[in-house]
């Protein structure tokens, strides 16, 4: 048996070839919250990919992490869906938020049906952003996302169940939204390491 030779031997004698991992170039797509931009590898939403948000129930708020960049893509005359919102939207909050509405549109479904409505929109080139929430989907469901919004160059957002952090995603990004206190964890970020703080969110419901 040849002897072992460690690692740091051969890469110091140059006989083991070190890749170094390209740095993806800046997001145009900032989230509009500047500590949060400044926590991601290409500050701000990784583009043309899926990001999940892990909430613990509907209605903290986290809608709020979404419409500044909603209401950028909507006042520059790009559509964003909502496929199966657990709620109706109420427009004056949107409006508010600065969302034009008339570049917003909804689509209702249920289960499956919901899913592939998500997915296609992500796919069909048509679409600015995607806004879903599935329900009981594996990760081959969640890859099919991630490939649709690649395919369409759009951005996607899944709200998930916070529980769901306790399974893999092939997701570029994976934030985890916590209520007490209000705060944000980057689980999973796509480019380099997520930070090992989490990013106070005071704009979350008490």
């Amino acid at each position: 048996m040849g002897a072992v030779v460690a690692i740091d031997t051969l890469l110091q004698e140059r006989r083991v070839w070190k890749g170094q991992p390209a740095a993806l170039p800046p997001s145009a797509q900032p989230t509009g919250y500047a500590a949060l931009d400044a926590a991601l590898p290409t500050t701000g939403w990784p583009e043309h990919a899926l990001t999940e948000l892990l909430i613990p129930a509907d209605g903290i708020g986290e809608l709020r992490l979404l419409w500044p960049s909603l209401s950028r893509l909507t006042r520059a005359g790009q559509r964003v869906v909502l496929v199966a919102p657990p709620y109706i939207p109420y427009p004056q909050a949107w409006r508010t938020a600065g969302v034009d509405l008339r570049q917003l549109q909804i689509v209702k479904a249920q289960g499956r049906d919901a899913l592939w409505a998500s997915e296609q929109c992500l796919r069909s080139g048509s679409c600015a952003a995607v806004v879903c929430w599935p329900q009981n989907v594996d990760d081959r469901a969640l890859r099919r996302l991630q490939v649709a919004a690649e395919s369409g160059q759009a951005l996607g957002f899944a709200f998930r169940p916070l529980k769901a952090s306790l399974n893999p995603s092939p997701a570029a990004l994976r934030l985890a939204l916590d209520l007490h206190p209000p705060q944000l964890r980057v689980l999973k970020c796509r480019g380099g390491m997520a930070p090992p703080r989490p990013i106070p969110f005071t704009a979350f419901a008490a």
